[in-house]
């Protein structure tokens, strides 16, 4: 049996300010918002992160996040959408999710500060490290 924080939100063990519910994906109010509104959007089957979840589970769950973008769309001035994946990422529950967060053009909200690569040869030898991984993984 998995302990999960988010897995006992989708079965009704622990409360929840759900919001939207089908018999895959429940998406509910963010207990600690980034702002007003914050939403998770979980599937209800256990993934630890968004390499485990498979693909068809995948495109479920963006549909839905999708749908609480629009919902959110229609109380705010932007949405922005987070998934962050593995602790390092600051992945707080494992278990994949959405964060569907509305956006206000007077909030102060910030995500990152923009960096710079030290010199495109940098940028170069990084680009080609990733697309030798694409190719491999082909």
């Amino acid at each position: 049996m998995i302990d999960c924080l988010f897995c006992s939100i989708a079965e009704k063990k622990i409360p929840a300010k759900i919001i939207y519910e089908d018999e895959r994906v429940v998406s509910f109010m963010d207990i600690a918002p980034a702002n007003s509104g914050h939403l998770l959007v979980v599937p209800k089957m256990h993934y630890q992160d968004i390499e485990d979840i498979p693909d068809n589970a995948l495109q479920e769950l963006i549909i839905r996040v999708k749908k609480m973008a629009k919902v959110l769309g229609k109380i705010s001035q932007g949405v922005n959408i987070v998934q962050n994946n593995k602790k390092a990422a600051g992945q707080a529950v494992d278990h994949v999710h959405f964060h569907v967060i509305p956006r206000y053009e007077t909030d102060t909200l910030q995500f990152w500060k923009s960096g710079k690569y030290g010199s495109e040869d940098d940028m170069d030898k990084i680009a080609n490290k990733l697309k030798n991984i694409i190719s491999e993984m082909n």
